[in-house]
């Protein structure tokens, strides 16, 4: 039997810049930034989430309870969300061939709905447990583990059924979930930020952007309904731009910008002019995208109507006039 396992805080200090050569810097940029590109075409047209508040939190408790590294969850939670939209696609491709079908098959695709409801937590568990085989540096989630868990919460299931769970994910990923989390592309921005002369330590930097990526993964529909609507500057954006508004979702580098752009803000508001000209110059993303996304994320973060919070409203003026100044 396994003893019970403990959380087990992460000391942000352990993680080191600096020590990586520029032209392996510069190699693993591009190589995000294509990947990057590559995600975001893919996202065109798809339509739903699986990165709901209660599931994120969720994900991330589960985390913890199995001492599991940050990026382990970010990852997790990446691989259930792929899975799910594509579970989702499917049966919706069966509904719209069955719209004119007899009542025998419609029933077939209800039961198929009410299968991968049913089986929702085991695919959120396996997913959990997959992303803990990529990381290098810590402990891969056992079976007895995951198997004591569930039984935990009223599900039985063997190891068979365990193993079945993580095959039909890897199959209908095609094994591809070994893909970047936006964490990857904010320490990639933080080594190149170091490199370039940024006045706020990529170490200080880092640990406040694991916060604010923790809260955009747990508020992701209202800071990114926030930013529609600023992009659009229209407070009821309709269903056609909510629906061109998918891909920019999936923008892990836009993120990873406005995460680092947030917390400059917060660690040291004077030195954030000089931060958000470097990841403009690093990215190529505009000063204004970089400035609407910070205010969405700080906004979000101590809130735009608290008297006590000034914070957001300063930041609002200070993004908008530093981008309207260096544009």
């Amino acid at each position: 039997m396994e003893g019970p396992l403990r959380p087990r805080l992460v000391n942000c200090s352990d993680f080191q810049f600096g020590v990586v050569a520029t032209e392996t810097i510069e190699n693993a940029l591009l190589h995000l930034a294509q990947q990057n590109e590559q995600a975001v075409k893919e996202a065109a047209g798809r339509k739903g989430s699986f990165r709901e508040t209660r599931i994120v939190e969720f994900v991330f408790l589960l985390s913890e309870q199995w001492c599991l590294e940050k990026s382990v969850s970010y990852q997790a939670v990446e691989i259930l969300e792929r899975f799910m939209v594509k579970q989702a696609e499917s049966i919706c491709r069966q509904a719209t061939l069955q719209l004119r079908s007899n009542e025998t098959e419609l029933q077939s695709w209800r039961t198929l709905r009410e299968q991968l409801c049913n089986k929702f937590i085991l695919r959120l568990v396996s997913c959990v447990q997959l992303a803990s085989k990529l990381s290098f540096h810590y402990k891969i989630v056992s079976n007895i583990t995951v198997l004591n868990f569930l039984q935990a919460l009223g599900y039985v299931y063997t190891k068979e059924e365990l193993l079945e769970s993580e095959l039909d994910i890897l199959k209908s990923l095609n094994f591809q979930i070994n893909l970047p989390t936006p964490l990857a592309y904010v320490e990639m921005l933080l080594e190149v930020l170091g490199y370039n002369g940024c006045l706020v330590p990529a170490t200080q930097l880092h640990a406040t952007c694991l916060t604010l990526l923790d809260l955009v993964y747990l508020l992701h529909e209202p800071i990114y309904e926030s930013l529609l609507r600023a992009s659009i500057e229209n407070s009821t954006p309709s269903q056609l731009q909510g629906e061109k508004f998918i891909s920019v979702k999936e923008d892990f580098m836009l993120l990873a910008v406005g995460i680092i752009a947030a917390s400059a803000f917060i660690q040291n508001h004077e030195c954030w002019s000089q931060v958000l000209g470097h990841l403009q110059s690093i990215t190529g993303i505009g000063l204004e995208s970089i400035a609407e996304f910070s205010y969405a994320i700080l906004t979000h973060s101590v809130g735009a109507n608290t008297p006590e919070q000034p914070v957001p409203h300063k930041a609002a003026r200070a993004l908008r006039t530093a981008a309207s100044s260096n544009t």
